[in-house]
């Protein structure tokens, strides 16, 4: 693995006095997606963790070196690492990191909820998965870039300039297993969905709002795309979401 990071791609941690808050950032993306949610919490007086996940933040072919249980053994050490208060903790994430939420709030009942930005939980098509397959039986590692997807002209979310295929059906692999198991999540959701998503299909949170098992709010993002937190609802989804972090923490 090198050395050297992409810009924008530092881990982020402040402690705080309340409720812990483990922020995770998507497939082939970087911190600086949610940097600016995980300060507004941090700024709120919650402790909080923004990792940089395995294989991020450094070129394309670490990616490929690594799957989806990496990153679920990252989020499971990082939400460790938050100190253990009363209020809980909370875990927040973006696209593959509200994959790997879902996962640590089936595994982890102590939670007390989960806050999802666009994410990817809805099971590919199987041919899909086995046209990927395909593609790397025949010596194809890497697919273009699934790009910043975000409207704003003057934002960009930084990451990768190509996908690579191993670790992606790692992570739609993953998507099979949760999917199923939505109903047995018992914790508070809020549920972020742009209406434009050129990334995840609005089909994973429509499948989020229909089977989750706990009360879940979901709210419709109108004028952001797929990296919704650094795009033109960013404001919105800081402000909800530390209002939903301080119910937790109040409750």
């Amino acid at each position: 693995m090198t050395d050297k990071l992409l810009d924008g791609s530092e881990p982020f941690f402040a402690e705080g006095g309340s409720t812990g808050v483990l922020v995770l950032h998507g497939f082939t993306g970087i911190p600086k997606s949610m940097r600016p949610l995980a300060r507004t919490l941090a700024d709120a007086g919650y402790s909080v963790e923004l990792p940089l996940l395995p294989g991020h933040g450094t070129t394309p072919a670490d990616l490929a070196r690594v799957t989806y249980a990496d990153w679920l053994l990252a989020g499971e050490i990082a939400l460790a690492k938050l100190p253990d208060r009363p209020e809980g903790k909370v875990v927040v994430g973006l696209s593959m990191g509200g994959t790997v939420a879902l996962s640590l709030a089936l595994s982890h009942r102590e939670l007390r909820g989960v806050i999802l930005i666009n994410p990817m939980v809805a099971p590919a098509d199987g041919g899909f998965v086995e046209m990927l397959r395909a593609a790397l039986a025949s010596g194809t590692e890497m697919l273009p870039s699934i790009g910043s997807d975000i409207a704003r002209p003057d934002s960009n979310g930084g990451g990768y300039d190509a996908t690579p295929v191993r670790p992606l059906i790692s992570l739609l692999e993953a998507t099979a297993e949760i999917a199923p198991r939505l109903s047995e999540i018992s914790c508070r959701g809020l549920l972020f969905s742009s209406l434009s998503d050129h990334i995840v299909p609005t089909e994973s949170s429509d499948l989020v709002e229909r089977d989750f098992g706990g009360p879940l709010e979901r709210v419709v993002l109108e004028r952001s795309f797929h990296v919704a937190t650094l795009d033109y609802d960013a404001a919105e989804i800081e402000k909800r979401s530390v209002a939903f972090v301080g119910e937790i923490a109040n409750g």
